[in-house]
């Protein structure tokens, strides 16, 4: 155990490390050009050190761990203390790339090194048991990024680290010739093999063409991170200590976190543990110790790093650094006033004093769950606000029903033909009175009713007790989601672009979304089957795989025949479930083709069903087709239907009883939803024709061959999506509305990896001819005004 001695001298330590940091501290103690501006990456930290100088550590309680456990596992591999070493400068000294390699090995940990290193990575990684890093850049040439990828994967390096962002922090000047690159002499200037900045464009390409473990720095924000991961990053590193609360909690262990800049002591590294990364970089000690020792010196400051965390580990008597979380932190609470946060009898108050009552402090955004930090959440809060603010604008961004099909009176008329049938069913007035007042069971009162309905309109055969009966379809989404995942390294697949309320759902539940992009003519099962095998690679299990087969929303594409086929014997092959959600095929005109549903032998398929756009949306009933056998312990074999009610038992208890019997009424009163729908289709099918002529005239071939404008003609559902040469952005969608009248949907809302930038989609189903005439024509004259902008 730690003496109270030893947890003094530590204490006195650290103020007095604090206070020579504060005097000796100026800068980051990395390059910066003479004369220039500082990069950002030195300016955070430099903010880092600040930070870092300003928090304080708790002292345990007495009898703490004396030998605490420093170790960690990140990535799948174990070091002796949550720190990386680098990156490295290849100038710090000559020789210094191999002997940081090398003193960082005997340490335990892993080093960073920098792609234009003098050694080749053979070399480098021959000399490390533990296996080191790369840090890369976006490459002018894709060639030489490729070979640069393969040679450090064929070395055994560990990971690649990404910088989004400029490459300003990048050094100038001649290098030696770059070991690892071709270069048969000096470098001029590395910069000149660069591109002027990397984007996500570059983490998603580098995602596709490696499975090394792929880190991304520069990492900023919470929405920065949760795209990071979406994009297929195995890890992210922050550069500010002040976001890294909210970064990781957004995060919440889908992947490692990492703190990079200003870490100068073990204290530093407990205080980043403690505010939510995994891991430190450490770059200046190191340098320092190798201009002034070359390897030794290097082992020293490592070993002095190391030392220094255990030290601090101890006198905050945490046990493990999996231990350390924000209650070890020390720092003031400042209210507006500069007053110290502190009790009564503390400030100076008589003691047994009751001490005054303070106002509550303000919830902080980081302490709550990382989904609300998704952007993804605000998507439709930005277009209801857009709506509100232009409510003279035409907007073809709803995807409701027409309301001019809905008449109030039919819901007291399918409300009592549900009631007849009960008691043509032989139920007594008072359990007819019961199945309208009380809950109901939890997986549905009207099962029987939608299984005799799937049976007649979509030719779904299956026993009503696979059926439950949701608060639409969202609820349908949210409860086969908790069911499938049961860890983080369970994945989710979507067809990308996709449906906002499948990812918002996963994000909810803390579930790894991959996606799967469509190409120019719809989904592949190449494609598909491609990601399966990544995430194999990576040691994930995919799960599911989440399709809108017909019509989809937002891009209007249709699975064809062949592909479905395809589909289901890739998912039986691979042993994952398809999720199919399919709610325009009824309210789409012609002849449609047959669900996956209908054509799953195999019972690979979870149909999830809404009458939203069949009967009508403030009904708010859904379903899902659950009837996968599932084999408990004991050997016993019931559906998963009957697991998904379990899970509802205990979010909506049951679906509105009144709800179910509107909606019974009506399947009782139609003869069949094709039957009722078949006004309702033909009209929306006559608004998608009418919006793809208005386009057409008012952007004929020609003219839109020269904008670079394209679309596609869906045949029936809802959606159709516009390729456009601008950023079709908020910003975009506000000029819209503000300047020409017109609402839209911007296509990046719905691509969960990152992508969409340049689509619009349409909606066509909420708006009149009158409307729809009137619409393209504004659409038309805010494509040609923004493709003229600079």
């Amino acid at each position: 155990m730690a003496s109270a001695d030893d947890r003094t001298r530590f204490g006195r330590r650290m103020r007095a490390d604090a206070d020579s940091a504060r005097a000796n501290s100026p800068s980051t103690g990395e390059h910066i050009p003479a004369g220039g501006p500082i990069p950002a990456e030195e300016r955070a930290s430099a903010a880092n050190r600040t930070a870092f100088d300003r928090t304080g550590l708790r002292q345990g309680p007495p009898g703490g761990p004396r030998q605490p456990e420093t170790a960690v596992k990140i990535l799948d591999r174990t070091w002796a203390a949550p720190l990386v070493v680098g990156p490295l400068d290849a100038r710090a000294r000559p020789g210094g790339e191999l002997a940081v390699v090398q003193a960082a090995a005997a340490a335990g940990l892993p080093a960073v090194v920098g792609a234009f290193a003098e050694r080749t990575f053979a070399e480098l990684s021959s000399v490390a048991d533990v296996p080191p890093w790369l840090r890369t850049y976006a490459f002018r040439s894709r060639t030489t990024a490729r070979e640069l990828l393969a040679r450090a994967q064929d070395a055994g390096f560990g990971a690649l680290v990404l910088a989004l962002g400029d490459r300003a922090g990048v050094r100038t000047g001649p290098v030696a010739a770059p070991a690892n690159l071709g270069e048969e002499g000096p470098c001029a200037d590395v910069r000149s093999l660069l591109a002027a900045r990397a984007d996500w464009s570059d983490v998603a390409w580098l995602r596709s063409a490696t499975s090394l473990p792929l880190l991304v720095a520069g990492v900023r924000t919470a929405a920065d991170a949760l795209r990071a991961v979406a994009t297929g990053a195995d890890g992210i590193v922050v550069d500010s200590l002040g976001a890294l609360p909210e970064i990781a909690a957004c995060v919440s262990g889908r992947c490692p976190v990492l703190l990079s800049g200003g870490v100068r002591r073990g204290a530093d590294v407990l205080v980043a543990l403690a505010s939510g990364a995994d891991a430190a970089l450490v770059g200046r000690p190191v340098v320092e110790g190798l201009r002034a020792g070359g390897r030794a010196g290097v082992t020293e400051a490592l070993g002095g790093l190391a030392r220094e965390f255990a030290e601090a580990m101890a006198f905050t008597g945490t046990g493990t650094a999996a231990d350390a979380g924000p209650a070890l932190i020390r720092t003031a609470y400042r209210p507006a006033d500069g007053s110290a946060d502190v009790p009564g009898d503390v400030r100076g108050a008589a003691p047994g004093d009751v001490p005054p009552v303070r106002a509550s402090r303000p919830l902080r955004k980081s302490d709550l769950h990382a989904s609300v930090c998704d952007p993804v959440l605000d998507t439709m809060n930005f277009l209801n606000e857009i709506t509100f603010r232009y409510p003279q604008a035409i907007s073809f961004a709803p995807g409701r029903p027409y309301d001019g099909f809905f008449d109030s009176e039919q819901m007291f008329a399918h409300l009592r033909r549900y009631l007849d049938h009960l008691a043509e069913q032989g139920s007594s007035p008072r359990q007819v009175r019961t199945a309208l007042y009380q809950y109901g069971p939890t997986a549905g009162q009207i099962r029987e009713i939608i299984a005799d309905s799937l049976r007649a309109d979509e030719d779904i055969d299956v026993p009503a007790e696979s059926i439950v009966v949701t608060v639409g379809a969202q609820e349908a989404m949210l409860l086969v989601l908790r069911a499938l995942i049961t860890g983080p390294d369970d994945v989710l697949l979507v067809s990308s672009p996709c449906y906002v309320g499948i990812t918002g759902a996963a994000r909810l539940l803390d579930i790894a979304v991959t996606p799967v992009e469509e190409r120019d003519d719809g989904f592949s099962c190449a494609d598909l089957e491609a990601a399966i095998r990544r995430e194999r690679a990576r040691g994930r299990r995919p799960r599911a795989f989440y399709v809108v087969p017909d019509h989809s929303n937002p891009s209007g594409t249709t699975l064809d025949a062949r592909a479905r086929t395809e589909l289901l014997d890739l998912a039986a092959r691979y042993d994952i479930l398809v999720l199919e959600d399919s709610p325009y095929r009824l309210v789409s005109p012609g002849r449609q083709l047959p669900t996956l549903k209908s054509l799953d032998r195999a019972h690979t398929v979870v149909h999830l069903g809404s009458y939203a756009k069949t009967v009508f949306p403030g009904a708010r009933v859904g379903f899902a087709v659950a009837d996968q056998p599932v084999v408990d312990d004991h050997g016993r074999t019931g559906l998963l239907a009957d697991e998904l009610a379990k899970i509802k038992s205990m979010v909506t208890v049951n679906t509105s009883s009144l709800s179910q019997a509107v909606v019974a009424g009506t399947l009782l009163a139609a003869g069949g939803l094709a039957e009722l729908n078949v006004t309702a289709a033909a009209y929306y099918g006559d608004a998608m024709k009418a919006t793809l002529r208005g386009l057409d005239t008012h952007l004929p071939p020609a003219r839109r061959a020269a904008l670079g404008v394209r679309w596609n003609e869906p045949t029936g559902g809802f959606f159709l999506n516009v390729r456009v040469p601008f950023r079709a952005d908020n910003a975009a969608l506000t000029r819209s509305a503000q300047d020409f009248g017109v609402i839209w949907t911007p296509m990046a809302y719905f691509y969960p990896g990152g992508g969409g930038l340049h689509g619009m989609r349409l909606s066509t189903s909420y708006l009149t001819p009158a409307e729809i005439k009137e619409g393209t024509a504004r659409l038309a004259r805010f494509v040609e005004a923004e493709s003229a902008r600079p």
